[in-house]
């Protein structure tokens, strides 16, 4: 298979206020929008991924979809999106593997883990020299 392009595609249970979320809470650029002006979908630019917020779903409880997104500062996000609305699931703290991670929850409850590597953790050492 060659993969040339790949996003992960969220159907929220309300278009608007997803969008509204993750553009405003979060912060994301919008990489296009499409479709329906009364139902726009959106792309939104994930790092080096793409995420789209299009369509819709029943509400289904916890959906079993997890984001995972690297931040410089951890704690300032967590608090900076919690105090916008974000939903505190689990305050940042330092796993036993060495990276510092934070839990929210879009308005969905779609889990999103912030994560900061530090700065002396093996994943900044530059690989090329083992």
């Amino acid at each position: 298979m060659d993969v040339l392009s790949s996003r992960i595609l969220l159907r929220p249970t309300d278009l608007a206020r997803s969008r509204s979320f993750y553009r405003d809470v979060l912060g994301l650029a919008v990489h296009r929008e499409f479709g329906d002006p009364d139902a726009l979908g959106t792309v939104f630019f994930l790092g080096n991924g793409l995420l789209e917020v299009s369509g819709s779903s029943e509400p289904a409880g916890v959906p079993p979809l997890s984001l995972w997104l690297q931040v410089r500062d951890v704690r300032a996000e967590y608090e900076r999106l919690t105090a916008a609305g974000a939903s505190r699931l689990r305050e940042p703290r330092t796993e036993f593997w060495g990276l510092v991670e934070a839990w929210i929850a879009d308005p969905d409850g779609v889990r999103i883990v912030l994560v900061q590597i530090p700065d002396d953790h093996p994943l900044r050492r530059d690989q090329r020299s083992f």
